[in-house]
């Protein structure tokens, strides 16, 4: 069971970023719709002056607005229940009912003419702002709301498909450690050692939490050295992996099952044996992993493709649509590449999130 601070909560952000520019965006957009509409009204004013002046008095309502809410988002944050949206929405009321006034007042006294009907010019403003607000907050609540389902029945999944790695795992490992005390006791025991960080990262109770590059492949390297003293010659492998940065975010046994599905399935059916590729690389905003094996002309029994599915779905939900992850056979070889974004966590690109690590 994760810790509480990890796992996603339906509070923990219940008001939309303020100091993002599509929040900006939104809200000089309902404004310049608003101007739109009472522009092409019947009793409104047809003149491109008066459009003009509105669409600027928007613009700068709606800048005012997402400065004033920008900074006043962490106090107003801290009120108890729905009291965050009900603050935002008295808050938008008052700075539309005050900069309606300052305009009003600039108008009179520069004797501009450009406010018509002053008398009911704050007060319609603000009940436009009003009625406007409560809509758009509604739309920010019901989305947040969404958002927070989405995640916890995400990260429910990503539990149930790290779960599916711990016994296919251990299977497979005790079957190793099983030949190993036969052919050789004191390889066993390098072994046992070497399964230790492994089970200590697949049944930890920090597997959902994201390691790190350098982490994942020090595991595939005692992976690798386990089924090194079972294969023997038969396994090579050699390693392309000096680009990749170390300390790159990357979720706990992403690698080592792909290392092990090249080894189980491409290497152990043959007589022969194989090499292994394990490649890294840095191509644009990216970062290209890829794993290449041998392709038998019989597949291996006992594969159900649970390993790469899984690896799948974990980097789709872990770093969003930015990354991808091929696999197939090609020039008689079987490879798997993973496209991840360069920043590792999805810091700036929208597709991750923080409950994400």
């Amino acid at each position: 069971m994760p810790p509480a601070a990890d796992r996603p909560t339906a509070e923990a952000s219940p008001l939309p970023d303020f100091c993002s520019l599509p929040v900006l965006f939104a809200l000089f957009v309902v404004g310049a719709l608003t101007v739109t509409v009472m522009w092409l009204a019947p009793e409104g004013s047809r003149g491109w002056r008066g459009f003009t002046v509105g669409m600027a008095f928007v613009a700068w309502l709606a800048l005012l607005l997402a400065v004033a809410l920008c900074k006043l988002a962490p106090w107003l944050q801290r009120l108890p229940g729905r009291g965050p949206y009900a603050g935002v929405w008295l808050l938008m009321v008052a700075i539309v009912a005050l900069a309606s006034a300052v305009a009003q007042w600039m108008d009179g006294a520069l004797q501009l003419q450009l406010v018509r009907g002053a008398g009911g010019f704050v007060r319609d403003n603000a009940l436009i702002a009003a009625l406007l607000g409560a809509a758009m907050l509604r739309y920010f609540y019901v989305l947040a709301q969404w958002q927070a389902r989405l995640a916890a029945v995400a990260h429910a999944q990503v539990e149930a498909l790290q779960a599916r790695i711990r016994p296919h795992f251990l299977f497979n490992s005790m079957n190793t450690v099983a030949a190993l005390v036969r052919m050789d006791p004191a390889a066993a025991e390098r072994t046992v050692e070497n399964l230790a960080e492994l089970f200590r990262a697949a049944l930890g109770e920090q597997g959902t939490r994201d390691g790190t590059l350098g982490e994942e492949l020090a595991l595939v390297e005692r992976y690798l050295a386990i089924e090194q003293l079972r294969l023997g010659e038969r396994l090579r492998v050699r390693r392309e992996l000096d680009a990749l940065p170390p300390d790159y975010p990357l979720p706990r046994l992403l690698l080592q099952p792909l290392v092990e599905n090249a080894v189980r399935h491409g290497i152990q059916p043959l007589r022969e044996g194989g090499e292994v590729v394990l490649r890294g690389a840095r191509e644009g905003g990216a970062l290209l992993i890829e794993i290449d094996n041998p392709l038998p002309a019989a597949p291996a029994a006992g594969g159900h493709g649970h390993g790469l599915d899984n690896v799948r779905r974990r980097v789709a939900y872990r770093y969003g649509a930015k990354a991808q992850v091929e696999a197939g056979p090609r020039e008689g070889r079987f490879l798997v590449r993973l496209r991840l974004p360069a920043q590792g966590a999805g810091q700036g690109n929208g597709d991750a999130r923080p409950d994400r690590r």
